[in-house]
């Protein structure tokens, strides 16, 4: 069975299954949701508010989800790419839909050392 997201504002109501999240950026009080099909949906509502919601929402799928410094959240089923020096992440579905993004230096190399940890278990 799919795990959805509902997230619920004053005016909006989105629900998106944790799947097809590739990530969460945050511009102060607003969130925006970028999908694996390319579609964005922005709403009013806070990064730490989306976080909490995810863990618990998404009892299966919210493990994939990962905050990158303030004002990220990825799922890290789509990381493709890591470059620390340049402070790059590429996320991909391995299709179509491909993203770079910025993150900082230490936060790229916290995530880089998760899933390092993760392979060698």
């Amino acid at each position: 069975m799919k795990e959805y997201l509902v997230i619920s504002t004053q005016t909006d109501l989105l629900r998106l299954t944790g799947e097809n999240i590739m990530y969460v950026s945050a511009d102060g009080n607003y969130s925006t949701f970028m999908q694996r099909n390319g579609e964005s949906k922005t709403i009013v509502k806070q990064l730490g508010e989306i976080e909490t919601s995810i863990r618990h929402q998404m009892r299966e799928t919210g493990a994939n989800f990962i905050r990158i410094g303030r004002s990220l959240i990825i799922n890290k089923d789509f990381i493709q790419y890591i470059n620390i020096p340049r402070q790059q992440l590429v996320l991909s579905d391995g299709n179509i839909a491909q993203h770079s993004l910025s993150a900082s230096k230490v936060a790229l190399s916290q995530l880089k050392d998760i899933l390092d940890n993760e392979l060698n278990r």
